[in-house]
């Protein structure tokens, strides 16, 4: 059974920083893509950073230029480091990782379809 555990978030003032990790055990083939969403209150799901097994990585606009997503050399650990916070960043950030042995060209923001498995959410909150 796939499971997916993310730590780091907290509380910032606006320009700050935080770091999100997020540990995923359980898979048995190959992972095609990992990624970071988030949901803010009152608002839909959306997309903040996926990589896929070549670690090339794909951004949201809202964040390009001040997040930066990567994966430990063991493939296990996916990290979100966000700079210059602002408070529309404040959101319930999850992790997400596509299904076991599945294979996709191209890992999306968009496209939840690609993400089978979820993290249980850590709250990242910043304040103006």
């Amino acid at each position: 059974q796939v499971q997916l555990v993310e730590s780091g978030g907290g509380s910032v003032q606006s320009g700050g920083s935080l770091s999100l990790s997020c540990v995923a055990s359980g898979y048995t083939s190959h992972r095609s893509c990992m990624g970071w969403f988030r949901r803010a209150p009152g608002k839909e799901r959306e997309g903040v950073a996926v990589l896929d097994r070549a670690s090339n990585a794909n951004y949201a606009d809202s964040v390009k230029g001040r997040f930066t997503i990567s994966l430990d050399n063991a493939g296990n650990t996916l990290y979100l480091r966000m700079n210059s916070l602002k408070p529309e960043d404040t959101a319930m950030y999850y992790c997400a990782a596509s299904p076991d042995g599945y294979y996709y060209p191209r890992c999306r923001t968009d496209v939840e379809d690609q993400y089978h498995y979820w993290g249980q959410g850590t709250q990242v909150t910043v304040s103006s």
